[in-house]
């Protein structure tokens, strides 16, 4: 069978309206994807961001016009079976540093720190050769005056007889009255040397009293009965005449606790000279009995009084309790803290309680007394002052406090607040004075109320 190679005629009209049903047909095609995927764009990416987006607007609208959540606690009364507990500085009943008065070298030494003194004990001896030189040349200085004051005395007894003789043979006209009156002046000259002579000797005599005193000052003696707490020299040791060990010196025991309310104890590895002269050369305590310190607000100063019994819990003995008596007070309110200065004493015959023991004082609950309870953490400072924030119908008023005493967790109040009042737990930096609140007590569920 031929193929013709001629080519196939077609009709121009037929294909052109071809051509333009395909192009409808992909228009018709690309619309309808166009509007499938503008609709997903819109169902699945607009609408839903469109509608976080009002979501956010609302809650911060909600939120800026919403009362902002506080916790508040009410306020209650302190059980009135509260102590009045203060820390206190123990001290010893008498403690003195002691000097020498003596220059020279240490000696003997007869007690070491902690050792029991009585009053009057020999506790250290220094050997001073210069002064006992000293007082040898003032004993020879007053021989040597009691010996001219019993040549004057001679002296005297001979113009005195001479005297005599004469104003008898004056009065007959043996003698003239010149010569007469030279005896008699020879007489008052001697009775003047006689006095003068009299008078050095009591000086001497003084002077060696005065040496032999000082010479005493090489025997160092308790001035009262107590315990050694520190010792400053050792055998050897330069002692000058203001006491105290000389360079190179060793020093054992605590030192001295001369503190008064506050002071701090001085080292128990150096000696408060620092290795210098002068410094002291034994420090003394009387343990029996010891003295405790307290500083009483001032709201419960009018409760303490004298003779008042004080229960005393000191920190190596827990658990034990001790008694107390009130002695004496300052009298007055320290400006700088507020406070009275209340001096108890603790009777301590078996020495089990030392100088420097941390201790609480705990007073009775003074009678009449009432005071309020709040949590710690609902006090700020504002303008320099202790403030709570109080919640008067849902509005936030800052009240000034007069706090007494601390309990960790909870403060109590004297003053500023009543039983029942409502209080913010927790105050933070953004709420103010007169600030719209919504208050929910503790432990219950905070949930923000919808404001009408």
């Amino acid at each position: 069978m031929a193929i013709s190679n001629e080519p196939l005629l077609t009709d121009p009209a037929a294909s052109q309206q071809q051509r333009k049903g395909h192009s409808l047909v992909y228009w018709l095609v690309f619309l309808l994807v166009t509007a499938v995927a503008a609709f997903f764009v819109f169902k699945y990416v607009w609408q839903p961001r469109q509608q976080e987006t009002e979501a956010v607007a609302q809650e911060t609208k909600d939120k800026v016009h919403a009362r902002p959540v506080v916790t508040v606690v009410k306020v209650v009364s302190a059980p009135m079976s509260h102590e009045l507990s203060i820390p206190g500085t123990t001290l010893a009943y008498n403690e003195a540093p002691i000097f020498a008065r003596a220059s020279g070298y240490l000696k003997r030494r007869l007690v070491d720190i902690g050792d029991h003194v009585a009053k009057g004990q020999l506790l250290a001896v220094i050997d001073a050769p210069d002064l006992d030189q000293q007082t040898a040349q003032v004993r020879s200085v007053l021989a040597q005056s009691e010996s001219t004051l019993g040549q004057m005395q001679a002296q005297e007894h001979l113009a005195q007889l001479n005297w005599d003789r004469y104003k008898v043979l004056v009065a007959k006209g043996v003698f003239s009255k010149q010569d007469g009156d030279t005896q008699q002046a020879n007489l008052q000259v001697a009775q003047a040397n006689v006095n003068a002579a009299m008078s050095t000797v009591q000086a001497n005599k003084d002077n060696l009293q005065r040496q032999i005193v000082l010479q005493g000052y090489e025997r160092i003696t308790a001035p009262f009965s107590g315990v050694i707490t520190a010792r400053n020299v050792d055998v050897g040791a330069l002692i000058s005449s203001q006491g105290g060990a000389g360079a190179g010196a060793s020093t054992i025991g605590a030192g001295g606790n001369n503190q008064g309310t506050g002071g701090a104890a001085q080292s128990a590895v150096t000696p408060s000279t620092g290795g210098a002269q002068g410094g002291a050369m034994f420090t003394l305590a009387s343990l029996d009995p010891l003295r405790i310190l307290t500083s009483v607000p001032e709201i419960y100063a009018p409760y303490i009084h004298l003779n008042q019994t004080v229960s005393l819990a000191f920190e190596p003995f827990p658990g034990q309790k001790f008694e107390g008596k009130v002695t004496r007070t300052a009298g007055s309110i320290d400006p700088a803290t507020r406070t009275l200065l209340v001096e108890v004493q603790a009777r301590n015959p078996q020495r089990k309680l030392m100088p420097g023991t941390y201790v609480v004082a705990n007073f009775a609950p003074p009678v009449g007394f009432s005071s309020l309870l709040i949590p710690g953490e609902a006090i700020v400072v504002r303008n320099g002052k202790s403030m709570v924030a109080a919640v008067v119908d849902s509005r936030i008023h800052f009240k000034p406090l007069q706090l007494g005493r601390d309990y960790g967790d909870q403060t109590e109040v004297v003053g500023g607040l009543q039983a029942g009042d409502i209080i913010v737990q927790n105050v933070s930096d953004d709420i103010e004075e007169t600030a719209e609140v919504e208050p929910h007590y503790r432990n219950q569920k905070a949930e923000p109320s919808k404001r009408p």
